[in-house]
């Protein structure tokens, strides 16, 4: 704690806001999130379908969106979207807690998730330029200390609260944003990120600036395999931890997703200085990618062994794989935004914040489809080690795919140019 302290006040007041900020958001998001399913089903009785619209329609709203928010951060400023989003993810979420017509939580869950497009590309986008391009790195592994501390502490304080009750939930979480505006609107500088604002040309000549922008679409399309072996800690380890523990798989997932986090949020800051004191940016994300892919290969082995192995190494190659995948995530995190802001020529930095996370949004959901398709095909002929095989390749892929923009001068810094008129 006495580093991620010394860490923090090294930087500018900005940059401590919005790491705070990160770490409310993230505190109301998860408070109240995980246990939304239950509470449409349960408390309001709607059916499978109808729960799984409203949770779609979030997430739609906000991986479709990505780009809205980004192109508007660069046209008026970081500080315009974040307070936009904490405003409107305040109403969302205040809805969500008092009105039971699914018309209306369908569009408070939408509400939700455009809120989340709108503050995520401008947040990272203020946070490079405030930090500067000499401490974009450590800003950025700093920042992800909050955004997993928000994520471990939300559900924790939401069970808290729910055991008064769910609308007790939905009404802090929505405080908690209130104050995030209030707070933003007092303290957070009014200024855009990048050389580039946006303003002197339209929004479709800003999105075709961004889209010919090679070495960043081709690296966007590198990096979607670390996000779909991330994802992996909401459906496969799970699936996984329901296969070792049987009953008891529940208590096992929440215990897999507290270990993740407690990953990040101790080893983030070591990881990182570790990394940036040996290698090079372009070597950290080969060697983190090609980290989290081999936190499956355990899983495969013990998988394809047929169950000739203790009954305690399965559990034990579970915990394993989910801290490389973490240690990884936390090597990768820092290197992938600096890269992207790099590649960016430091212009129209938060459009290309949106779009990089609307296409790995779209990565994570082909991911997510092909990745449950098999799990049903290797469970039907018992060969679970495929699904484990097949994620060790998409790490080895994803790594020699980054690998590759690298040795071609791809990921070079790009030069920033005028804005087209």
């Amino acid at each position: 704690m006495r580093t991620l302290w010394t860490s923090t006040r090294s930087f500018p007041p900005a940059v401590r806001l919005l790491m705070a900020n990160q770490f409310a958001i993230n505190l109301a998001f998860y408070m109240l999130m995980p246990y939304l399913a239950a509470h449409l089903a349960g408390e309001l009785g709607l059916a499978a379908w109808a729960v799984g619209l409203v949770l779609g329609v979030r997430n739609f709203s906000q991986q479709g969106m990505f780009l809205i928010g980004g192109t508007i951060a660069d046209r008026f400023g970081c500080k315009v979207p974040i307070m936009a989003g904490c405003l409107l993810r305040t109403a969302g979420f205040a809805l969500l807690g008092v009105v039971d017509s699914l018309p209306v939580l369908v569009l408070a869950s939408a509400a939700t998730g455009f809120a989340g497009a709108l503050f995520n590309p401008a947040v990272r986008a203020c946070l490079a330029a405030e930090a500067g391009q000499e401490r974009r790195v450590e800003a950025f592994a700093t920042f992800n200390v909050y955004y997993q501390a928000g994520m471990l502490a939300g559900p924790l304080v939401g069970l808290a609260l729910l055991a008064a009750d769910f609308r007790l939930v939905c009404l802090v979480a929505a405080g908690v944003f209130a104050a995030l505006t209030v707070v933003q609107g007092r303290f957070l500088p009014a200024r855009r990120a990048g050389d580039g604002n946006g303003r002197e040309s339209g929004v479709l000549a800003q999105w075709r600036a961004v889209a010919a922008n090679r070495p960043f679409l081709l690296f966007s399309l590198a990096m979607t395999g670390s996000y779909v072996l991330s994802f992996q800690v909401y459906l496969a380890l799970p699936l996984a931890a329901g296969e070792a523990f049987g009953n008891a798989g529940p208590t096992a997932t929440s215990l897999l997703f507290v270990l993740s986090a407690a990953v990040a949020v101790t080893g983030q800051l070591r990881l990182t200085g570790w990394a940036k004191a040996r290698w090079s940016g372009q070597q950290a994300l080969v060697r983190g990618l090609a980290v989290m892919g081999l936190a499956f290969a355990p899983l495969a082995l013990v998988a394809a062994s047929g169950g000739a192995v203790p009954g305690v190494v399965a559990p034990a190659a579970l915990a394993a794989a989910v801290i490389a995948l973490s240690a990884g995530s936390a090597i990768v995190y820092p290197f992938e935004m600096d890269t992207v802001v790099s590649l960016s020529g430091n212009r129209l930095v938060a459009t290309h914040y949106g779009l990089y996370n609307t296409v790995s949004g779209i990565g994570v959901t082909l991911g997510n489809l092909i990745t449950g398709a098999l799990w049903d095909y290797a469970t039907r002929h018992q060969a679970l080690w495929l699904v484990w095989a097949a994620l060790t390749l998409t790490g080895g892929a994803c790594a020699s795919a980054v690998l590759g923009l690298a040795r071609t001068g791809r990921l070079a810094a790009s030069t920033p140019q005028p804005a087209t008129a």
